[in-house]
């Protein structure tokens, strides 16, 4: 399946005189990590299911700043930003889907003061209004039915953008059991990505961030945890990991899970 995958960039549709409906942004994560590169794909094949008309910027996407402007350098975040921009706006782009809450919260709150104006939605915003127009359907007998399924929200597309609802609908397509963690929406628990935990040593105290969380998930004995972030994905791993719970729980992307329950 990944063979027949054949994901156009803007360059070259523009050299057919096409111009995609939808830009997918890949970002850092989906674009370099082993694991999220899993979740970039099952995100293709989902728009390549029900042929929508997309595409990347390819090697002319670059880090969006996020990075540099929560570690307060925001003369790089405005120059990695205005960069993007001159990039979006020269092939006149309107929508971008994006599967990192991150770059999410860049594109869609931080980028119009600097002159880039898009529609930005997160690709579970995407599969719910998807589902909910007949165009993805879980099969009947998916995977997921019946199953036990908790979901974390991520930081910057729960607290930051208030995106609750889209997620969960799409669980709720599955007929699977969902089931609310202890701290979940608004009171929802960071990982530790979103505080760097992910790329340093942690702060002395009684316990890792993740392990917190993820000692709430086994609490619930799901069979599936859901994610919706390739940050939140890693943390959540290592958590699933260091409690020697892989056999017992598995930890999905959104789009991975609508994926297999379509059969894709």
């Amino acid at each position: 399946m990944e063979n027949e995958l054949k994901v156009p960039t803007v360059a070259e549709l523009l050299a057919k005189g096409e111009t995609p409906d939808i830009l997918f942004w890949v970002g850092c994560a989906g674009s370099f990590d082993e694991r999220a590169q899993k979740i970039t794909r099952d995100i293709c094949r989902i728009l390549q299911h029900v042929g929508l008309n997309y595409a990347i910027l390819g090697t002319e996407e670059s880090c969006t700043g996020d990075p540099a402007k929560r570690s307060g350098n925001e003369f790089l975040f405005q120059m990695q930003a205005m960069m993007n921009i001159e990039v979006l706006n020269g092939y006149e782009i309107k929508k971008i889907v994006t599967a990192c809450p991150h770059c999410f919260n860049t594109l869609k709150n931080e980028y119009p003061a600097l002159g880039g104006n898009y529609e930005v939605i997160h690709h579970t915003q995407l599969i719910q209004d998807l589902i909910d127009t007949g165009k993805l359907k879980p099969a009947d007998n998916n995977i997921f039915k019946g199953k036990k399924i908790t979901y974390h929200d991520p930081c910057y597309l729960g607290r930051a953008n208030e995106v609750y609802e889209a997620p969960r609908k799409v669980l709720e397509s599955l007929d699977a059991q969902l089931v609310e963690l202890k701290r979940c929406k608004s009171n929802g628990l960071c990982c530790g990505a979103g505080g760097g935990q992910m790329f340093k040593e942690p702060e002395q105290g009684k316990k890792d961030i993740n392990i917190e969380r993820i000692e709430e998930v086994i609490a619930v004995q799901p069979n599936v945890v859901a994610a919706a972030c390739p940050f939140c994905m890693t943390m959540l791993k290592d958590g699933v990991k260091i409690k020697e719970k892989e056999s017992e729980i598995e930890v999905l992307d959104i789009a991975e899970i609508t994926a297999r329950a379509n059969k894709l």
